[in-house]
């Protein structure tokens, strides 16, 4: 091969290594630190990084839900915690109000929250089923006499509520029986009441009413009773004008001497409130019906309401 011949070959050889070179450097990377990487090794780091990222973003979500669920707990623990301090706090008042005769509104302020959930949380209807599960358990081992003079006394204004007497006082118009709330403690007391009442009515136990209102509203009185479902009772007993100014306590402790005097056998008196649970010849056994905080400053305002309608 001549001279000419040998430079050509090189010369092509060189232009070939030139192009093959410049095509890899077109089709990999090389790294600021001169690390070399090709494409796909480029695509699947990215991808790996965008995945560790998305992964961690996830995590943080997670966690940050997770504090405000315990948050939340924890929040709803310590609110249920206050609660039930406040419940117990106001619950011992109120007990101490009602033997001292104290005024329903010289319950504290945060009380008031609490006599609400009493109701609404179901707390007053669980207590109401509980005092007549215990008569109920009473009763059932005891029986009346033949001679029919063993009696049960029976607070007629636990069986007729207040609030609707009045009502109907003002409208002379009959509530359905049924009518009324799980969540108005009137229609609780009335429910349990009136249960217990007919259950002691079936069993053979002579009833004997009593009620605070005055002589005058007999009439009412005994038509509202039968329209709420409590008929048949022995008699009514009720305060004559001159005896209105009379404490009820004085009164009902006065009427039981006279019932105990004619013959007759208290067994048992059962009532909400504690003016009918003092004083002498109070039977064998006393059943009180819980009551909430407020309910007979609520009481004594319907009443007097009453009487000056009249």
């Amino acid at each position: 091969m001549s001279a000419y011949g040998h430079e050509m070959e090189r010369e092509y050889s060189a232009q070939s290594l030139s192009r093959r070179g410049s095509s890899e450097m077109g089709s990999s990377h090389i790294t600021e630190t001169g690390i070399f990487m090709s494409s796909f090794a480029a695509m699947v780091f990215v991808s790996g990084l965008i995945t560790v990222g998305v992964s961690m973003l996830s995590l943080l979500v997670a966690l940050a839900v997770m504090l405000q669920t315990c948050e939340s707990r924890n929040s709803g623990v310590l609110e249920m915690h206050r609660y039930k301090d406040n419940y117990e706090y106001c619950r011992s008042f109120a007990l101490h109000a009602e033997l001292n005769s104290l005024d329903a509104d010289s319950l504290p302020a945060i009380c008031r929250d609490v006599d609400r959930l009493y109701v609404k949380e179901g707390q007053y209807g669980r207590d109401l089923s509980i005092t007549v599960g215990m008569a109920e358990e009473f009763f059932g081992s005891v029986r009346p006499q033949v001679d029919s003079r063993d009696i049960v006394l029976i607070d007629a204004d636990d069986l007729a509520s207040e609030s609707l007497f009045s009502y109907y006082l003002i409208h002379r118009i009959n509530e359905d029986p049924l009518h009324g709330s799980s969540r108005d403690p009137d229609y609780l007391r009335h429910t349990f009441a009136r249960k217990l009442y007919l259950k002691l009515q079936s069993d053979g136990w002579p009833l004997i009413l009593f009620s605070r209102k005055p002589e005058k509203l007999r009439n009412a009185t005994t038509e509202f009773l039968i329209s709420m479902g409590c008929p048949g009772w022995s008699s009514l007993i009720m305060r004559k004008e001159n005896e209105m100014q009379m404490g009820f306590q004085e009164f009902i402790s006065g009427q039981r001497i006279i019932l105990q005097r004619e013959g007759l056998r208290i067994i048992a008196v059962i009532s909400s409130r504690m003016d009918a649970l003092r004083g002498p010849y109070l039977g064998s056994r006393m059943f009180k019906f819980p009551s909430p905080m407020f309910r007979h400053s609520m009481e004594n305002h319907v009443e007097s309401q009453v009487q000056k309608s009249e």
